[in-house]
Parts: C-alpha cells; sequence; structure tokens
C-alpha cells in the first residue's frame, strides 16, 4: 500500500477503521489488572496489548503515539504531561553530566531558561548561538557538544533554520538534534525527513487545536523514544488520558486548520507590510522574508503565526494590542481563534536587552497566530488597532 496523504493519517492514525468506537475511548484509569502471572510476563516480555499503569502507558495515550508517529513518520511516540515536559525529557535524554548543549538563541522562552539556567545545575554546559551562527555549527561546536536545540520557524522572530543543513553538521561532530516543530506542525514541515533525531511538540498548540488541553510529545526512532519513556517514568511527566483523548480529537482536523492559519498569515502579512505605523512584518510566506528560500523547500506551507514590529517599540505595541477587538489578547498559538501577544510581557518576558538582541526579539514586537475566522474580519480589526497607535 502506497504512503496514505498527511490529511488521511491525521483523521485515521495508522490504521483502517475496525469494529468498534468509531473515536478512541478513554481508559480513565490509573493502573490495569492481570489475569494471571502468564500474562504478566507477557507485558514484562513487551506484549502492546497489555498494560501495567497509566504512567507508563495507557491505551489512549498508545493511539495518540502511533497517530503522531505517523504525522511525523517516525518509528515511534512518547506524549507528555506538557511541551515543557517533552523538552526536558527529550534533552536529559540526549545527554549527561558532562556533556554539552548547543542551543539557539531564538527559542521558546522555557526552553531556553531549561538550557541556560537548569541543565548547567545538572552539570551539563550550555551554550545560546543565534540563529544565523548556526550556519556555521561544524565549527561551534566541540567534543563535548552532543545536542543540539533548534526550532524552525523560531518563536517569535520567526527565522527560518535550515534544517538539513544544522542536522548535517551536528551529526558530523557526532551530536543529535532535537527540533521543536510546534510552530511548523507535521503538516507543513517533518524534521525527521531532514534529519533530525527527535522531534518535539507542545500539543496545546496546533494539535490539540481548540485552547483545552495541555500535553506534549516526542517523535523519534524506536530506541530513542524508548530512551525517553524509561526517563519519563522517572520524571512522572506523564499525559492524563483525557487529554489525549483531546489531543486525537484535535489532530483529525489538523490539517484543515492549518491551511486556513496559513491563508490568514499571508493574508494579514500582506496587509500589514504596506501599512506606515508598521516597521517590519516577520513572516516567512513573504518574499521580503530572508529565510522564504529556504522555507519554501523545507516547508509545504509558511505557517499560521506571524510578528510584527511597530515603529515606537513597546509603547506602541501596548496600543495596538489594547486596541484589539475580535483578536483576543492572550499566550498561546494554534487554536481556532486568532491570539495575539507581546513577546517582551509572555515567552521573553525578564530578558535583558542584550538576551532579546541575541534571540532576534524587538521591544516594539507583536506575536499575531492566526486561528480560522474570516480573514478580512481580522485585517479590518488590526486595521482599527492601528488607528490608535
Amino acid at each position: 500500500m502506497s504512503k496514505r496523504g498527511i490529511g488521511t493519517r491525521a483523521v485515521h492514525g495508522a490504521k483502517d477503521p475496525r469494529p468498534g468506537p468509531l473515536t478512541t475511548p478513554i481508559v480513565q484509569s490509573s493502573t490495569f489488572v492481570f489475569g494471571s502471572s502468564a500474562e504478566m510476563r507477557r507485558y514484562l516480555e513487551g506484549s502492546e496489548d497489555l498494560y501495567l499503569y497509566t504512567r507508563y502507558e495507557n491505551p489512549t495515550l498508545r493511539e495518540l503515539e502511533h497517530t503522531l508517529a505517523a504525522l511525523e513518520e517516525g518509528e515511534a511516540a512518547l506524549v507528555l504531561s506538557s511541551g515543557m515536559a517533552a523538552s526536558t525529557t527529550g534533552l536529559l535524554s540526549l545527554v549527561k553530566a558532562g556533556d554539552e548543549v548547543l542551543a539557539s538563541a531564538s527559542l521558546y522562552g522555557g526552553t531556553t531558561r531549561l538550557v541556560r539556567e537548569v541543565l548547567p545545575s545538572l552539570g551539563v554546559t550550555s551554550r545560546i548561538v543565534p540563529p544565523a551562527d548556526l550556519a556555521r555549527l561544524g565549527s561551534l561546536a566541540g567534543p563535548r557538544t552532543k545536542a543540539v536545540v533548534v526550532e524552525s520557524p523560531t518563536n517569535p522572530s520567526l527565522d527560518v533554520v535550515d534544517l538539513r543543513a544544522v542536522c548535517a553538521a551536528a551529526h558530523d561532530r557526532g551530536a543529535a538534534v532535537m527540533v521543536d516543530n510546534t510552530f511548523a506542525t507535521p503538516i507543513l514541515q517533518q524534521p525527521l525527513s531532514l534529519g533530525a533525531d527527535l522531534v518535539m511538540h507542545s500539543l496545546t498548540k496546533a494539535l490539540g487545536g481548540h485552547s483545552d488541553l495541555i500535553g506534549g510529545a516526542l517523535i523519534g526512532s524506536r530506541e530513542r523514544i524508548d530512551e525517553a519513556r524509561s526517563l519519563m517514568k522517572v520524571l512522572g511527566g506523564c499525559l492524563d488520558p483525557h487529554s489525549a483523548f483531546l489531543a486525537l480529537r484535535g489532530l483529525k482536523t489538523l490539517h484543515l486548520r492549518v491551511h486556513r492559519q496559513c491563508e490568514n498569515a499571508l493574508a494579514l502579512a500582506l496587509k500589514l507590510e504596506c501599512h506606515p505605523k508598521v516597521a517590519r512584518v516577520l513572516y516567512p510566506g513573504l518574499r521580503s522574508h530572508p529565510g522564504h528560500e529556504v522555507a519554501r523547500l523545507q516547508m509545504s506551507g509558511f505557517g499560521g503565526v506571524l510578528a510584527v514590529v511597530l515603529h515606537g517599540g513597546l509603547p506602541a505595541a501596548e496600543r495596538f494590542y489594547d486596541g484589539l477587538r475580535l483578536m483576543a489578547r492572550a499566550a498561546s498559538l494554534g487554536g481556532v481563534e486568532t491570539l495575539v501577544s507581546l513577546p517582551v510581557h509572555t515567552s521573553h518576558y525578564g530578558y535583558t536587552d542584550e538576551q532579546l538582541k541575541a534571540a532576534g526579539v524587538d521591544p516594539g514586537t507583536v506575536r499575531v497566530a492566526l486561528g480560522v475566522e474570516d480573514a478580512a474580519d481580522l485585517v479590518e480589526d488590526a486595521d482599527r488597532a492601528l488607528e490608535g497607535v
């Protein structure tokens, strides 16, 4: 059978419809009963139709993991209690005391704090690298560099990283690569096919799609996911079955929502790019974006998030933010509603001017995560808010 389209995989996962309930049931149980010692031995030998404890595995969680692996074209997946639980577990599965992690300076703020503040306390050296410097990763990595952490497009500056080049350079130096694919989603980009070793997602965002769950995921080879699962059992960051059910429900419309969000993002970006109160629009779908050609090659669309840098800095950004009526003032992204945030008040709060510069974040940046509303209404809302800037 030829590989099915990604929309079909989003709806059906890795399997055909089968007799029984059409949707995956919520198995809301902390523990599972064995019929005999022979059955327990079968479980210990790796039987996938038996379960011990939901912190280890659960039927609802496993169905979600199989679907995510099918979408990212990985051998296996692991779901966790949040995107940060996924980042933490993934990174700690790749490094140990004495190793070094290289991380892009333009990452989700929580991941940056993990790399900059937490890993060094565990004996893991970390270096934060400007995204532009990733092009010379081969000369930056040293003998202790064991992991490289990047995302593309980046948060919130929408830089585009050449993932194939970064992965090749990292592997040449013996380092593994973990890619945060939350912004792009597997609908638009599949980092494993570009050489990544682990893909991380915040299920909270587009994969769940309805702003009603917190979750995370890792996808990769069976060996790497087994290592991460073993660590997750100790760290305890397991996903709740009800959240897994919600994520599975969200995945069924992922391809529809992502394509609409891309259309809305491009429409708004084109409108704002020529507005006199806007200094820059950061969106890979614009030909003016420095990463447009790389994005065109490694993505099938340009994503549903853009950033706007206003003349007048943070005061102007706050006036625009306060003037919105339709677009919701809220953190997060990937839901059906358009959400607007000020990075210096959310993901990059507390950063010094130097750290903001390294991350490519102007204080006057407004991040817009597009939903699935009508583009004309979103453009009208932005135009009206800009009148007060």
